[in-house]
């Protein structure tokens, strides 16, 4: 419940920036601003998560740690919106959806079986995916698939309030 109500609340406050965010994909890139693909939720459950587009339309789901920096695969304001992760903000739709929690394992593209085992082996797909989580702000796309699920594992095993 606090999810929901801190997600909703966050989405009255951001959204004037969400708009200005909206109004700059849409002069720069065109439409469509957003962009939902599937994801693996709790219990290897098929969701849609919400993202602004940053890249070009009709690209395959592809990790982002196996885009080469050599591929012109982003529009013209994805990488701005991916670095400062602006391109995260739909997501709190998801939250108030109940998809997904702020803190946990980031979602796994439906498409990332050797993850998705490695996680289900290791009992991560049973919580929530979150909008950050441990992994994320300890490597995040640097960490090989083994490092950030053991690294899922330790959120799991060590959570707390003070470790959120």
């Amino acid at each position: 419940m606090i999810n929901r109500l801190l997600s909703f609340s966050l989405m009255l406050i951001l959204s004037p920036f969400i708009i200005l965010v909206m109004i700059l994909i849409f002069f720069a890139d065109g439409t469509p601003i957003f962009f939902a693909q599937r994801r693996v939720g709790i219990n290897n459950q098929i969701f849609l998560i919400y993202k602004f587009r940053t890249m070009k339309n009709n690209l395959k789901d592809i990790p982002t740690h196996l885009i080469s920096s050599g591929e012109n695969l982003y529009t013209r304001s994805g990488p701005l919106l991916r670095k400062f992760s602006l391109d995260e903000l739909p997501q709190l739709f998801n939250i108030f959806k109940g998809d997904m929690n702020f803190i946990g394992p980031r979602p796994a593209l439906y498409n990332q079986e050797d993850l998705i085992d490695y996680r289900t082996k290791l009992g991560i797909h049973k919580i929530k995916p979150g909008l950050t989580g441990w992994a994320q702000i300890n490597g995040r796309d640097d960490l090989t698939i083994e490092e950030k699920v053991l690294k899922d594992k330790y959120y799991i095993e060590n959570y707390s309030l003070l470790l959120d």
